[in-house]
Formats: structure tokens, sequence, C-alpha cells
């Protein structure tokens, strides 16, 4: 336990100073002035966009208007930013960054049968989405079987579709990923009903409706503006569609405060529209390259306190939860420059059984990971590959949308702070104290701890927060940990009016402090989260060659989050 408590010490010791114009991401600054960058300019509300010729003066041209009106990418010399966010009515000014596919392809997975504690493979559960929309901010998705309604196999439950990727207006799933992360959400297992079949591949919530929204190239490459322009699109068509949840499998490295990223903020504009945005967490939980065991390395937007944030478990292959234990490649907290404590909780996201999409990227490039539905049949006569395994918080963070959605159908006036108070107060605890996980393919071996930058609150379980009535009316913006130099302490600390902070209320009459919400394995000591006797290393993680320093995590030769570059291929055991 010794080397957590150092790690999180110095993640949460040090600062990062960032120097220069209030308006300008940190990260640009930096950049070769005569080098050509994309950003997002961020309009003040009430003001105009700059017009198209005053943009010219500076050699820059205007690429993309983002639906909300005041948001434009321009691409431009990065010296002309400065004179740029010297414009009064500019609000602020980042680098449009690429963003990636937070999963990675990869024993039968009973995820869903685990979060919805059913014990009868092909039973039946009286919640199944009905008249609840997800927006799924990813891909793209395709046509299924197991994406039709109930009452016809060609009748679709995708209400929307629309492609943000520049240059490419076709809204097929080109790479293969938001079909499945569609699948985990809502899939019915259509190819997999039937005669003969042991074994259902269904979704969390099978019959909700879809609204696709592209933002994933055919490599599973994205950027800022298309995600943000999408989330935009989302709370356009929120009550055409009813669009009540979010999901965003998805992330990039964190390059600045939550306060003044783009990203963020997009999120947090969703989600006080009363939309549940769910992000995944990152798979950077076995990245040690700076020497923190993989902490401090939740992606963006899953960095924002607002949204659910999500890590992966990996189920081990059998349906009782006692054996299962978090998946390693699982990115922890704090949260890089604000210290949120993330992820929010964990669900089931290895080796996880979706809709394969035939022909896609994924679909040819990982191959070994199509599953024939005879597999799961008694039946030898052989079949087709209609189902595919991948790995990873993409598939997580899926699990979490279907079971908002059954929340949503069971009270649809739930918001999304008590929808995510419900699903952190009723995630079940993990009982050990850590855990170890092999990689298949290398061999090498994994501990983990299950402490609160972990697992966060726990292990989802649908049936206790569908069981849990307990009212919550305030805020639920996941807390922040703050390093006290005088006695070597972290500390939990909330807004003055979140839920869990130490005089906060849930319901009329009961306490929901820490002890509630994390249980006893979480926290160590009454009031610390690490105990009172450690104090920070020299090597703190921001010094020159920590997090940000010159040799940094996220410096600018490391390759995007996507499919191509994660840590493992095939799961963990």
């Amino acid at each position: 336990m010794k080397w957590t408590i150092s790690i999180l010490i110095l993640i949460l010791t040090g600062s990062l100073a960032l120097a220069g114009h209030p308006k300008i991401a940190g990260d640009l600054e930096k950049a070769d002035p005569k080098a050509m960058v994309d950003v997002i300019v961020q309009y003040k509300a009430g003001t105009a966009v700059l017009s198209p010729p005053h943009l010219w003066a500076r050699s820059a041209r205007q690429k993309l208007a983002l639906p909300s009106g005041r948001t434009v990418v321009v691409s431009l010399p990065a010296g002309e930013v400065y004179a740029l966010a010297d414009n009064p009515d500019v609000e602020s000014i980042s680098l449009d960054h690429q963003v990636g596919a937070t999963a990675f392809s990869g024993s039968v997975d009973y995820g869903w049968m685990t979060v919805l504690g059913m014990t009868d493979p092909l039973g039946q559960f009286p919640l199944d989405g009905t008249g609840v929309t997800v927006a799924v901010i990813d891909s793209g998705i395709d046509s299924s079987y197991d994406l039709a309604s109930a009452g016809g196999k060609h009748q679709s439950r995708i209400v929307y579709k629309e492609s943000f990727v520049p240059g490419d207006a076709s809204t097929w799933d080109d790479y293969g990923h938001g079909t499945q992360v569609a699948g985990i959400i809502g899939g019915n297992g259509a190819n997999s009903t039937g005669d003969g079949f042991t074994y259902r591949i269904r979704g969390i919530a099978p019959n909700v409706r879809f609204v696709s929204l592209k933002v994933l190239d055919k490599t599973g490459v994205g950027t800022d503006s298309a995600v943000i322009a999408a989330i935009q699109r989302a709370i356009q068509l929120q009550k055409k569609y009813q669009i009540a949840v979010i999901n965003l499998s998805l992330g990039r490295p964190v390059y600045g405060s939550y306060t003044s990223d783009p990203l963020c903020a997009a999120v947090q504009q969703a989600w006080q529209a009363g939309i549940v945005v769910v992000v995944a967490a990152g798979n950077e939980g076995r990245n040690n390259s700076v020497g923190t065991q993989g902490y401090g390395t939740i992606t963006a937007p899953g960095n924002s306190p607002y949204v659910i944030t999500v890590g992966a478990m990996n189920t081990v292959g059998t349906l009782s939860r006692g054996d299962d234990k978090i998946a390693s490649y699982s990115s922890k907290g704090p949260t890089s420059i604000d210290h949120v404590i993330k992820p929010d909780l964990v669900a089931p996201g290895n080796r996880i059984l979706t809709i394969r999409d035939s022909g896609t990227y994924l679909d040819t490039n990982y191959s070994a990971n199509r599953v024939p539905v005879t597999v799961y049949s008694n039946s030898n006569s052989g079949g087709a590959s209609d189902y595919y395994q991948l790995s990873g918080t993409s598939t997580a963070a899926p699990m979490v949308s279907g079971a908002v959605a059954l929340l949503l159908q069971q009270v649809s006036t739930l918001t999304p702070d008590q929808i995510k108070a419900r699903l952190m107060k009723t995630a079940s605890k993990l009982p050990a104290a850590s855990s170890v996980a092999v990689d298949p393919v290398t061999g090498i071996q994994y501990t983990s701890q299950n402490d609160i930058f972990t697992v966060g609150a726990g292990y989802l379980d649908v049936q206790a927060a569908l069981a849990n009535n307990d009212p919550a009316d305030a805020p639920a913006l996941s807390p922040t940990a703050v390093y006290d130099t005088s006695s070597g302490v972290v500390y939990l600390v909330s807004g003055a009016n979140a839920l869990w902070g130490s005089n906060a209320l849930w319901g009329s009459t009961a306490v929901w402090g820490t002890n509630a919400l994390w249980g006893s394995n979480a926290l160590w000591g009454s009031t610390a989260v690490w105990g009172t006797n450690f104090v920070a290393g020299s090597n703190a993680l921001w010094g020159s060659n920590a997090l940000w320093g010159s040799n940094a995590l996220w410096g600018s030769g490391l390759p995007v989050l996507s499919e191509a570059n994660t840590i493992a291929i095939n799961g963990e055991n």
C-alpha cells in the first residue's frame, strides 16, 4: 500500500505554472509561431463571431462553425493567436486536439447479466429502456437485427444519424466501434436468440432508441471540434428525440483545467441541459512512464466533475461478481491539474461480447476477435461470426449508459445529478484491497489497489440502483483531492452545495458522507484519503520530467489514444 500512497502524494503535490495570455491554452502557447494550427475559438455570450475578413487579416480562415453559434474552428499561424485573443469578444482559444476510441479488441462474457443481477442467460428483465434515447457520439452506428425494435427485425431503433467528420458526410460506421458500443447499450440479442442457443448476447437496455453522431473516422480518430459539434447537436435535438443520455466512449489526454477546456465545457453544457453524460475513463492504467503506476491518467472529457466517468472491470468470464476485479489498464485518478476524484464508478469492460460490424476497420484488422454465434449454441452445424469481443473502458461506459436508460424508464423525472448520485451510492464495494491481472500476450503481472482513485464509488449494481428511492436535491459534482502540506494529508473536498460534502445531506435525515459512498476499504484514516504519515517526494508529478515536463506523458510525440496504440489487444486474464 505504501507505494500507492506515495504515488498519490506525488500527484497531488507541486504546482503547474501556466504563464502567458489568460485566454490561450498552455499547450497552444508552446507551438511554433510560424506553424499553422487549428484552434477552437469560443466567443463570449451575446457577442458576434468575427467576420471572415477580420480573420483573413491574420492569415486565418474559418474551417467550421459549431452549432452553438458561439464557437468556431479556425486555421491560422500560431503566432497570430495572441492578436486574436486580444479581441474583447473572444472568451478562450485552445488547440483542436485529436480524440480516439477508448477500447481495444479482445471466456465468455457475462457483463450484462452481472450488472443486471440475472442468473438465467436467456432470462428477461422487466425494464428494457423503452421511451429513452441515447446519443452515441462515436464512429457511427450501422444497422443490425440486434438494433431493431422488438416489433420486427427490420424496424431500426436508430432514429437519427449525422456525421461531423470533416470531408466525410457518410454516416456509416467505417471503424466499427460505435456499432459495438450501441450493442452493449441496447442490443436485443436477435442474432443469438432461438432454438438451441444457450446464451443470449444482448445489451443492458434492449429497446432504447439511438441517435448516431459520427465523430471518429475510419481509423478511430477524431477532433475536439467534431465531438463538441456533436454534443451541441444532441442538445439541439434533445426534445425532438427525447435524448436523455450521451455516451462518449472516447477521449484524449488532459491538456489543461476542465474549467477552460472547451471539450469539458461542452459536456457540462449537456449535463446542465438535463442530459446524463457517460464517459470512458481511458486505458492508461498501466502507464508508469512518469512513475505514477497509472495514477493521474484519466482522459478528457472524463476529467469533468459533472459527468459520470467509468472505469473497467474484468468479470473473469463468470456470472458471479465475487471473483470480478479491476482491469489493470483502466485509467486512474485523480485527474491531472484539477485533482478531481475519478473514476466515479466501474463496470464490466474486459472481453465484452457485442455486435460484429462486418467489413469495418476493427473487423478486418482484428478478425481473431470475431465470435461465432454457435459457440453459445447446442448445435455443431457452424454459423456466422455475428459477435465480437472488445476490452477497454469504451465497453464499460455503455454498460452505465444502458443502466441510466433503465433508471429513466422507471422514473422519467430523475435529473442527471440524481442518477449519478444513485448509481454511485448503490455501487457495490470491492471486498479485496487489491487484485492481480496478467496480460495474456506478454505474461506481465499487474497489481491494482482497489482505492478511491481506481474504482471510484465501486462496482455498478443496476438492481440496487433501481431499488433506491433516496431523493437528491443538490449537485453531484465529483469531489477533488487536496493535499495539506502541513500535515501530509490528502483530503476529500467538495463544493458547499455538493451531495458528498462532510455536512451534506442525503435525503432529509441521513448524512451521506464519505464512508457511505466509498466504503471503509476506500479511505485510509478517518478524514484523510491516504492517511497522515506520508510526505511528498522530491520528484513531484509536476517536475521537469514529470507529467507536464519536457518528457511528458502527454507530450507532442505521443500517439493519439486509438485502437492501434493501446496497451493490450486481447484484454487480460
